[in-house]
């Protein structure tokens, strides 16, 4: 028995160089431990962006222990009211992958560390990560190096981190940085060439494609036909590449294209409500997780 009521508690976790890593719960009341999904966001993301906290609503309805968290460096601000504001773009411009790897890694030990001590009944026996874009990411390399993971849902994710040309990473190794717009608020966002400098130093462990061909858990791909942010190609990329080495795996692994939609399934910042194929993203998680 559980009530469908869903609670939201927010915490901090600290990580491994000691921040403290905005997080938040959602969950039912339940006597049954509950499967945790653990929820990664992209870049110029957060953990409240659009449709995230609708989306693990939905899924503590089910009966699911919903984890979503702000990376250290991912920019907004530590106070409650600017977790969703880039109020810190000096520490955006120093960020890594292999923090954000560090990072989530710390999210999943916590839940370990806490699951006998802990007031809320989560099963760290059924561990789901949900990446999306770069979060999807972090999510399949993530999965590849830890063996308490038992499930991956990659959303619009992408198959390649060095995502740049080399006359470009030419300029920004000069300069020592690089900026973007962020479109939605207009701020002009600085990367430092330690990102790119992370990807060198860590070729093994940053290497998307290699990943997926390490991990034998079931893994569910989902991506608009539309994406324009990141084609839909990445996807089916990961998917070929788990295949040609597991074809024993191929019933549990699962890729789902979605017509007439593009990288954030029709949802934007502020929410403005659902869609047809969030809905149907929604739906085809759950359904994911259920078997």
């Amino acid at each position: 028995m559980s009530d469908s009521t869903v609670k939201k508690i927010s915490i901090k976790i600290k990580n491994r160089h000691g921040d403290e890593l905005n997080t938040d719960l959602r969950f039912t009341e339940s006597q049954e431990k509950q499967p945790l999904v653990i929820l990664c966001h992209g870049f110029k993301g957060f953990k409240d962006w659009g449709c995230f906290p609708y989306m693990m609503d939905k899924l503590a309805e089910e009966n699911y222990f919903c984890v979503s968290f702000n990376y250290s460096y991912n920019g907004t601000g530590e106070r409650e009211e600017e977790q969703s504001d880039f109020t810190r773009l000096d520490l955006f411009a120093k960020n890594t992958f292999t923090r954000e790897l560090d990072d989530l890694g710390s999210v999943i030990d916590h839940f370990f560390e806490n699951k006998n001590s802990s007031d809320y009944g989560y099963d760290t026996n059924n561990v789901t990560l949900i990446g999306h874009s770069r979060g999807g990411g972090i999510a399949i390399l993530k999965t590849a190096e830890d063996k308490r993971v038992t499930k991956l849902i990659a959303l619009s994710t992408v198959n390649n981190f060095d995502r740049y040309s080399d006359a470009l990473k030419s300029k920004w190794k000069e300069a020592g940085f690089f900026e973007v717009m962020n479109s939605r608020t207009n701020q002009m966002m600085r990367m430092d060439y330690t990102l790119m400098e992370d990807i060198e130093n860590n070729p093994d462990r940053l290497d998307i494609q290699k990943a997926i061909t390490k991990i034998s858990v079931p893994v569910l791909f989902i991506h608009g036909e539309q994406d324009i942010t990141v084609d839909y190609s990445n996807a089916e990329d990961l998917y070929s590449r788990r295949i040609e080495v597991y074809p024993e795996l191929k019933d549990s692994t699962i890729l789902s294209l979605i017509k007439n939609t593009g990288h954030t399934f029709g949802a934007v910042h502020p929410f403005a409500g659902t869609t047809d194929a969030l809905e149907n993203v929604i739906k085809l998680i759950s359904g994911f997780l259920k078997n």
